[in-house]
Formats: C-alpha cells, sequence, structure tokens
C-alpha cells in the first residue's frame, strides 16, 4: 500500500517544527534541560551563558513558527540545515562530552538534516507533480 505524500509532508513539516519549539522552549527558555547551558557557557564563556541560552531558545521559536508557516519554505529548510551543521560540528570539536551521545550525536543531526531535505527537496517536487 503505497501512502500519499500529501499526508507525509505536512506530518513531517510538523515534526520537524516540534523539534525547534520543544529544544527552545523547554531545552533552552525554561531551562529542562540544564547541558544546553552548559554547552553554551563551554564554548563561549560563562559570563554570558545565561542570555545567550535564552536567545538561542527564542530563535529556536522563531524557527518553529518559520517551519510552521511554510514562508519560503526553501530557504528555511536550507538555513535549518546550515545552523544544525554548524551547531553539531563546533559541539562536535569543542564539548563532545557534554552531547547527549557524544560524538554521535552527529548521527542524530545528519538524520535530521536528511527528513528536512527530504521534507522540502524530495517530497515538494512529488506533491508538486501529481
Amino acid at each position: 500500500m503505497m501512502v500519499n505524500n500529501r499526508f507525509i509532508k505536512p506530518i513531517l513539516t510538523i515534526c520537524i517544527s516540534l523539534v525547534w519549539l520543544i529544544n527552545g522552549l523547554f531545552c533552552k527558555i525554561l531551562n529542562l534541560v540544564p547541558r544546553h547551558e552548559l554547552i553554551v557557557s563551554r564554548i563561549l564563556g560563562k559570563s554570558y551563558s545565561h542570555t545567550v541560552t535564552k536567545t538561542i531558545g527564542a530563535l529556536e521559536i522563531l524557527m518553529f513558527i518559520w517551519v510552521i508557516s511554510r514562508i519560503q519554505s526553501r530557504w528555511c529548510a536550507i538555513t535549518q540545515i546550515i545552523i544544525v551543521v554548524a551547531m553539531n560540528i563546533t559541539e562536535f570539536i569543542l564539548v563532545p562530552d557534554i552531547l547527549l551521545f557524544g560524538r554521535a550525536n552527529i548521527i542524530v543531526a545528519l538524520f535530521f538534516i536528511s527528513i528536512v531535505f527530504f521534507n522540502e527537496f524530495i517530497l515538494t517536487n512529488q506533491v508538486a507533480q501529481k
């Protein structure tokens, strides 16, 4: 049985957006995962880590809004991919000991990037062709 891509695309879009909302609001702004502020502290220094972590959280909530809005969705996907790559390479090099899965976190990041890419650049074309 073939699943219709018109149903998969909105579901993946919601899942992708929820990653940004959960990480921004719960992990960073509400500080339910203190490891995030510790990572920022180790990379940028303790004095600004609290403010920078909250700012990153707010930006992630804005990313949630951008993803769910579908405005300029290709630019949004490219932006997400660049941010996730940059963040994960930085963490991989500078703070692998604090990451949830250590250096294997890069595998989770690649999986997320693949989903973002698939959703925007593969599914969008398939849905448009039908």
